[in-house]
């Protein structure tokens, strides 16, 4: 029998650690060549670790949460013949320092029978000796217990209710203070996304406009293709005219279709439109690409959107689907709100919220109508655009919105 040592690899784009995000296996487990080890996360996704080799784990190496150098062993396999420990040397990863050893628990006071109770309430509680005692052996001071018995008396069925809650007090209507804390360790996808939106405020000077759009004519377009879409045609929802006018007038600004590098000091300007679609996910907020959404047409954008949606949501998108926007929409849907100020996807140098729809009374000449009005929020690179180039851009994607033909016209319109 051998042993094999099982490396995080190179998983390639400059990735140098990878944050360890689920363990499959555990000492002791048998596994064949291709079974799902471990779950690592890198800046762009999360990757499968699977076993090259059939073998019986000896150890994992690594808590969940833990970042892995490239090149680390992450698993120890028993296999048959002599396996590969004897190959190179083993890198391993600096042990931490073992951490401080707990103070240990003071002892309880010793109670003599014949010693008073202490009392530091200011009055003593209405309750018998023996209870009064009980909660001092515990620590619990007696005026936050809530008494039920004649007068207010604290009955030992109170002492038991209040050390079953917690210990916190809870006065009648729900008006006790509350003093728990529960702590989360920030690991994963959030941990991620913590560190994406620091870097981007961070370095990237942000300038935000918000400006009205009347989508009535739009909406009123939406519905009736809706109506007249064919049996397997997906549900048209705002993002694909939204989309389509992006690349209607995207063109025109190509600064804000871009990249920037602000390490080489070079604007990427891309003629093709790939769209980052912020999308919600039971890990938390992922951004699949819809990409050369210039190609598509209207059903197209749709399905795109739908399939990307559920392959972020289900864990299934690969690293490709992930990466290289060169825009991105984030939307909250009918939760979207007055207005936002969204944090922009480095290094791209801007992003659109489409904020909720609501209907409102417009004064048109003499004559007031209800109209379905929609704020769109949006942040932009101020190193990079303008806040005068900024507002021509959303007063251009504005005018594409309130007169949808336009968003089917060649240029020129």
């Amino acid at each position: 029998m051998g042993r094999y040592l099982f490396r995080l690899p190179d998983v390639g784009e400059g990735v140098t650690e990878a944050e360890i995000v689920a363990w499959h296996v555990k000492a002791g487990d048998r596994v064949r060549e291709d079974d799902n080890l471990a779950d690592v996360m890198t800046d762009k996704a999360t990757v499968e670790m699977t076993s090259p080799v059939d073998g019986t784990v000896i150890a994992v190496n690594g808590e969940v949460g833990a970042m892995a150098p490239v090149g680390s062993v992450l698993v120890e396999l028993e296999v048959e013949g002599e396996g590969n420990a004897g190959e190179v040397a083993e890198k391993r990863v600096p042990e931490a320092e073992p951490a401080a050893e707990p103070p240990a628990p003071k002892p309880k006071p010793e109670v003599r029978r014949d010693e008073p109770i202490p009392d530091t309430s200011g009055s003593p509680p209405f309750a018998a000796p023996a209870t009064r005692r009980r909660a001092y052996e515990l620590g619990i001071p007696l005026q936050f217990v809530p008494g039920t018995g004649p007068g207010g008396r604290i009955l030992p069925a109170d002492l038991d209710a209040f050390i079953a809650a917690g210990g916190v007090a809870r006065a009648p209507g729900g008006t006790g203070r509350r003093t728990g804390v529960t702590d989360k360790p920030i690991i994963g996808l959030r941990r991620k996304i913590a560190e994406r939106m620091q870097e981007a405020k961070r370095r990237i000077p942000h300038i935000s406009y918000v400006e009205e759009v009347d989508v009535t004519e739009l909406e009123a377009l939406r519905a009736a293709v809706n109506e007249g879409r064919r049996e397997g045609q997906p549900k048209l929802t705002l993002l694909p005219f939204l989309i389509r006018a992006l690349v209607r007038v995207l063109p025109e600004f190509p600064q804000v279709n871009a990249l920037y590098d602000d390490e080489a000091d070079v604007l990427h300007m891309h003629e093709g439109l790939h769209v980052g679609i912020a999308t919600q996910t039971p890990g938390g907020l992922m951004v699949p690409v819809l990409r050369h959404a210039e190609a598509l047409d209207a059903w197209g954008v749709a399905r795109e959107i739908t399939r990307l949606a559920q392959a972020a949501r289900d864990g299934s998108a690969t690293r490709e689907e992930l990466s290289g926007s060169t825009i991105t929409i984030t939307s909250l849907g009918p939760l979207g709100g007055i207005a936002t100020t969204p944090v922009i996807n480095r290094p791209e140098v801007a992003i659109i919220g489409p904020n909720r729809i609501v209907e409102r009374p417009v004064v048109a000449g003499q004559f007031i109508s209800v109209r379905k009005l929609m704020n769109i929020s949006s942040s932009f690179d101020h190193r990079i655009v303008d806040g005068y180039d900024a507002a021509l851009f959303i007063q251009a994607l504005k005018r594409c919105l309130e007169h949808p033909a336009l968003i089917f016209m060649g240029e020129g319109a």
